[in-house]
This record gives C-alpha cells, sequence and structure tokens, in this order.
C-alpha cells in the first residue's frame, strides 16, 4: 500500500536530505546539481541539508566531490565563497540500487538523518531525485518501497514519464503500489520557467490582459519553440522518441494548459492552481493527425551515425490543438518545434482579433501579446500605431519589458525553483497522474495508424511548407 506522506506546510523545513540517483550522469551535471547550489545561494535551502549522490560509477566520498566541483565551477558565477562548507554536505552511494541490492545507502542516509536530527532537533524532510533514464524508474522505486526508504519522502521524476498512455498507466500503476500521489514531483522544467509563471501575474493582476484573455478577444494562441541544435550527440535517444513525443506531449502540452486555465481559486494554494490546470488538460481535444499535424525531418537526419537510411523519425512538429471549454471554444492552440531550425527561441503569441469600428478592415498585421520564455522572460505588445507624418497611415511597432529588469527581483533557474517548491512541498508546478494521463489521451492518435510521413526541411528552416497551412488565415507569427 502507498504510505502516506508527510503534512506539507509550504514551509521551508529545517533539515533535508536530496538522494540523488544519477548523480555522475549529464543531467546531474548540468542542471541537478548546479541548480541545487543556487537554491543554496539564493538562500532558499534549509539551515541544515546535505546531497546523497547514487550512481554505478566506483567513487568514495572525496572522488564525488571533486566531480560536484567540476560540474558546479561550469556554470556562469563559479564556485560559491562558501564552497569548503558545501562539499562537506555531499555524501556518496556507489552500486545499482534496486530491490535486491540497496548497496549503503540505507545506511548512509540513516547516518545523514540522525546528523541533521542532532544539528537541528527535528526529523528532515527527504527527496529522491530521480535523474535517471526512464528504464531505471520502477526498479530504483520498487527500491525504495522494499527498504522503506519511501516512507514520509518525496519523489522527483524526470520526464518522460512514459512514452505513451499505455507505458503511463503501467508505470503510473507501479509507483502508486510504493507512493501516495501528494509524494509524486514529476518533473517538466519548462514549468519552471520564469517566463511560463509570469503568465499568471500578467492576466490576474492586469485588467487590460485579465478581460481580453478568452475567444472574444484572441483569435489565435501559439506556442513556438524551434531550435538550431542538432541531434548528432543524442540519436538514439532521438532515433526512438522524436520531436513530438520528446516535446509536445509534455512540454508544450504543458505550457498550453498554463495559458488556457481558468482562474484558480486561490494562487496562492497549489492544489487549487494543480487542480484548474488539470481541468484544462482534460479539455483538450484528441489530436487530428491527418487534419491538425504536419511532422517533419530535417535533410541529412539519416545520414547521422545510428540512425537507419530508411528512418521515418520526425525531428518537426507543428499541431493545431483545440480547448472545449467555453473560454476558448474554436480558438486553435498552434504548437511548433524542431531541430536544425532558423533559430532557438521561446515564445507563447497571443494573436487578437480585428477591432471593431472605423479601422476594423484597414489592418494588416494582427496586434500581439508575446511572452518569451527562455532565460530570464520577456513581455512584449505588438501595437498597431499612426506613422508619423501627415497622413493617416499605420505602422506596427513593439513595446518590451524584459523580465530581468524588473526591480527588486532575481530569477531562479527552472530546476532551482523547482527544487525551491519540492522543499516546500508545492506541486503546483508539477504534473499529476491525471493531467498526464488527459495529455496522452489528446496524444494517443499521433502514435496511431493516422500517424503521417514525416516530410523533408532544409536546415536553418522554419520547417516544411505544409506547416504554414496551420496558421491560416494568419501566419506563424516567429519567424515567417
Amino acid at each position: 500500500m502507498p504510505h502516506t506522506p508527510s503534512s506539507t506546510t509550504q514551509q521551508l523545513p529545517d533539515a533535508a536530505v536530496i538522494v540523488l540517483f544519477g548523480a555522475t550522469g549529464d543531467l546531474a551535471g548540468r542542471m541537478v546539481l548546479p541548480a541545487i547550489v543556487e537554491v543554496h545561494e539564493r538562500g532558499l535551502m534549509p539551515r541544515a541539508w546535505r546531497i546523497i549522490g547514487c550512481a554505478a560509477d566506483e567513487l568514495d566520498d572525496e572522488g564525488f566531490r571533486r566531480h560536484v566541483d567540476e560540474a558546479v565551477a561550469r556554470r556562469g558565477g563559479g564556485l560559491p565563497d562558501d564552497w569548503a562548507h558545501i562539499r562537506g554536505n555531499v555524501r556518496y552511494c556507489a552500486g545499482t540500487f534496486g530491490v535486491d541490492n540497496p548497496g549503503r545507502l540505507p545506511e548512509v542516509l540513516g547516518e545523514v538523518r540522525e546528523e541533521l536530527r542532532r544539528e537541528t532537533g527535528g526529523e528532515p524532510v527527504v527527496i529522491h531525485f530521480l535523474a535517471v533514464p526512464p528504464v531505471a524508474f520502477a526498479p530504483i522505486t520498487r527500491g525504495l518501497g522494499a527498504h522503506h526508504l519511501a516512507d514520509g519522502a518525496r519523489v522527483i521524476f524526470e520526464k518522460p514519464y512514459g512514452t505513451s498512455l499505455e507505458s503511463f498507466e503501467k508505470l503510473d500503476a507501479l509507483v502508486k503500489e510504493v507512493l501516495a500521489e501528494e509524494q509524486v514531483f514529476r518533473i517538466d522544467h519548462f514549468l519552471g520557467k520564469e517566463g511560463v509563471q509570469t503568465i499568471y501575474v500578467l492576466r490576474f493582476a492586469n485588467q487590460l490582459f485579465g478581460s481580453e484573455w478568452n475567444r472574444s478577444s484572441i483569435e489565435q494562441v501559439q506556442i513556438d519553440v524551434p531550435e538550431d541544435l542538432d541531434v548528432a550527440n543524442r540519436a538514439t535517444f532521438y532515433e526512438a522518441t522524436g520531436a513530438a513525443l520528446d516535446m509536445l506531449v509534455t512540454h508544450l502540452f504543458q505550457v498550453a494548459s498554463q495559458v488556457a486555465m481558468e482562474p484558480p481559486m486561490d494562487l496562492r494554494d497549489p492544489n487549487s492552481v494543480l487542480q484548474a490546470r488539470e481541468a484544462v488538460l482534460k479539455s483538450f481535444h484528441p489530436l487530428d493527425p491527418k487534419e491538425d499535424v504536419v511532422l517533419g525531418q530535417f535533410d541529412g537526419y539519416r545520414d547521422i551515425p545510428g540512425v537507419p537510411d530508411d528512418s521515418t523519425q520526425d525531428t518537426f512538429v507543428a499541431a493545431r490543438l483545440w480547448v472545449d471549454t467555453e473560454r476558448w471554444r474554436g480558438v486553435p492552440f498552434l504548437l511548433r518545434t524542431g531541430k536544425r531550425m532558423a533559430t532557438k527561441q521561446q515564445r507563447i503569441t497571443l494573436v487578437l482579433r480585428p477591432p471593431f469600428g472605423p479601422l476594423a478592415h484597414e489592418l494588416k498585421v494582427p496586434n500581439t501579446v508575446e511572452i518569451d520564455f527562455a532565460g530570464e522572460g520577456e513581455v512584449a505588445l505588438g501595437m498597431t500605431v499612426k506613422t508619423p507624418g501627415p497622413d493617416l497611415t499605420y505602422s506596427s511597432g513593439r513595446a518590451r519589458l524584459n523580465l530581468d529588469d524588473v526591480v527588486g527581483g532575481e530569477g531562479l533557474s527552472p530546476y532551482a525553483s523547482l527544487i525551491n517548491d519540492a522543499l516546500v512541498g508545492d506541486r503546483s508546478l508539477f504534473t499529476t497522474a491525471e493531467g498526464l494521463r488527459a495529455a496522452f489521451t489528446a496524444f494517443a492518435p499521433l502514435q496511431g495508424p493516422d500517424r503521417p510521413a514525416p516530410l523533408p526541411y532544409p536546415p536553418g528552416s522554419w520547417g516544411p511548407e505544409e506547416a504554414r497551412r496551420l496558421a491560416a488565415p494568419h501566419r506563424w507569427m516567429l519567424g515567417e
């Protein structure tokens, strides 16, 4: 039976242990370890904390500390001033963890918890972070249950949490044998981005936007995440996954749900936010692969070592998603992403309907509200203004607010933001089982017999020309 989770009070605990599985891997080195240090530097870690790294590499504590040194030094800003103290918080357990072989983790975790009890007088929060390939989720979860390491703990699962509706259901059933839903934190780092989170305040604290956030004023919503990167160093992963599964059913569906959700009863109540986002995910229409999806494959993909000569895997996807709610019925949500495209950007564009009145039929370029959610984020307005001069002619201009310029704040990286949320027990920016079930249900037709064949596109372009029809009567506002 699932264990009852410890109470989550939205307050930072006095002590915490982060058990990092896959601690010597690429994800841990690039994202997770630097993010933990960032949380510490911002004063958001408990006053007493430890990291226990778990991986197959035969290292001792000092060997792993040197690995952490290198990982943190590679980030911008270098090592913190109190690095010598931080190093002392790091422990390591070598070996493959599972039901049959727990290694030294129960022993080391027990020692660390006792240290923290002596330091703080209270019970530390334990967070297991699974920065491992999805194939390892099941054995590690079973091991946590078998060796009584799940009691009261919080467990962070990386994406993808399943690769289809069927595999999601199988994995989630296994996880629920060990953990209660409240203990499960399924991470999607797009939800931790400052630009995505600013949607809440832009909409709910500004009448100018909040009153127009519906189908009466908005004609299209475009969520565009082109990438200029190749897949040469991830060919095996990409050939098994593709753009649609890697990005659409995860990141882009989640961002769409942030835009489309109804106002929560209480924005500071994580359950209220979760319920609002989950409700809109359940309102997603299943994709129509024939009418509403265009797949692409960049020229030269099949020449990459490890990719079959006859590969039909997609490196590009554009989709038209429909949201069946009173607020959004009839408004297309246009989602686009791909590799080897013209640029790397992350943008939400609300395409506004033409205004009523004497100029309704004279404007050639729609007005827009744009949210750039790369980096620190930016909000921009695309507006029609009078062209300076004697004649009544019009021009389009943009007014920008870079969120990094907002006085009194400093953004957190997505992983740091979500690790901080896990420490206080806030699940509002993590995905729920019901929400993922709804996302995979909407995505399922694209994994069936009607999946379209990928169309070729030149590297450095905006993808197959066919994708333009999805944005009609407008265009893709980014890049075209």
